[in-house]
């Protein structure tokens, strides 16, 4: 069995699901949408829901590894934190977030040539938390 992940477009398919909090929720409070950090909904949505396939390929590739719940409807090491990308977070909100001062674009990651990402928290096994960037 290999591996594998499909990810369409945040922004077309699925924005207040799949692109939040940088789209208003489909559900629960309406507050505005953060500000993406590279500019572009759909593919700073996509990011999220990349990392968190990543990581649940990397914890539970297989189904038999590492997942919390009934395994025929696992929450995986970050499906257990949706919602989740810093200190005191709720439904609603993501958390504490730093902010790009020149654009007012929320992230909790740094990558190369200066970009930055929102990547959502994972769960801790030994702290048995949820724990953000």
């Amino acid at each position: 069995m290999l591996p594998y992940a499909w990810v369409g477009n945040a922004a077309k398919q699925c924005a207040g699901q799949c692109a939040w909090p940088f789209a208003i929720a489909d559900f629960g409070p309406q507050d505005p949408p953060l500000k993406p950090p590279n500019g572009d909904v759909g593919m700073d949505g996509m990011i999220i829901n990349v990392a968190t396939i990543i990581a649940g390929a990397a914890t539970n590739p297989f189904g038999t590894g590492y997942f919390q719940g009934d395994a025929s409807d696992p929450l995986e090491a970050v499906s257990a934190c949706t919602g989740i990308f810093g200190k005191g977070a709720f439904p609603g909100y993501p958390g504490e977030l730093l902010t790009h001062s020149p654009t007012g674009a929320s992230f909790n990651a740094h990558g190369v040539n200066g970009r930055r990402f929102l990547i959502p928290a994972m769960w801790n096994p030994s702290s048995l938390n949820c724990v953000p960037l």
